[in-house]
């Protein structure tokens, strides 16, 4: 995999691309950046901007009034490789707030292992109803010690809507949940992107979140997607990087919050 040219195919369809991710959220091309509205419980912000020094910041002012005036949380995902090189010093001064970095990470979907190795004890099972967004939800605020509501609201929507582009999975041991992971299939791109895979503290370390990966890149091969992509953590990175997962950029979310 050439990373240059899988970068530039990801930013293409996976950013100047962007499709609304749930019925309620509409995306736009205006002022230089692509954007998804929606509502509170949807993800609002800027996938993708091209922008230049004389322009940036009165971009950056256009997209905090556009979400200001319907009272929205936003976010503004920077990649390292967009341009300004200062875009994110001109956010800061805009009043976002930077969230921990974290690492683009694609891999070809042919050259994963597909294999599932759980610990002895623990099933996988698919999620498809309000029960079992439930216990994702749990595990997600366990292991990323974060308030859940939107997610689970969010994700509800999303299985409702469209579980065909959606896999939800559940790692439980015995009946009590233990890992939960995402893949979100963008049909017509050739990606499909990993979500969660939020651990519960006591079970990391012992090969779960890796068999979550396995049994998503098998599903995404099934149904012809090419590319495995990832926004990685710190705490997720090493796993796939000897996966075979190559790091193209670095993303960070700037959040803007509502203001009076």
């Amino acid at each position: 995999m050439n990373n240059d040219e899988t970068r530039a195919v990801f930013d293409r369809r996976m950013r100047r691309g962007l499709r609304p991710d749930t019925p309620t959220a509409r995306v736009e091309h205006t002022g230089g950046v692509v954007r998804q509205t929606g509502s509170p419980d949807d993800w609002n912000g800027i996938v993708w901007s091209d922008l230049d020094e004389r322009g940036a910041d009165a971009a950056i002012a256009e997209q905090v009034r556009h979400y200001g005036a319907l009272g929205l949380e936003f976010e503004w995902k920077h990649y390292s490789h967009d341009t300004p090189a200062d875009l994110p010093a001109r956010l800061a001064a805009a009043g976002f707030v930077p969230e921990p970095p974290e690492t683009l990470l694609v891999a070809e979907v042919a050259e994963q292992p597909t294999e599932v190795r759980l610990p002895p004890g623990v099933r996988l099972v698919p999620v498809t109803d309000e029960a079992g967004v439930d216990l994702v939800a749990r595990v997600h605020a366990l292991a990323f010690e974060q308030d859940s509501a939107r997610f689970r609201n969010r994700l509800l929507t999303q299985l409702s809507e469209d579980p065909e582009h959606l896999v939800v999975l559940l790692a439980l041991a015995g009946d009590e949940p233990v890992c939960a992971a995402r893949m979100e299939l963008h049909a017509g791109t050739g990606f499909a992107s990993l979500w969660g895979g939020g651990t519960a503290p006591a079970w990391r370390g012992k090969g779960v979140y890796r068999a979550l990966v396995a049994h998503r890149a098998g599903i995404a091969a099934e149904r012809g997607y090419r590319y495995l992509q990832v926004d990685a953590s710190d705490q997720s990175r090493p796993i796939l990087e000897r996966l075979g997962f190559a790091a193209l950029s670095t993303t960070t979310p700037y959040l803007r919050a509502v203001t009076g």
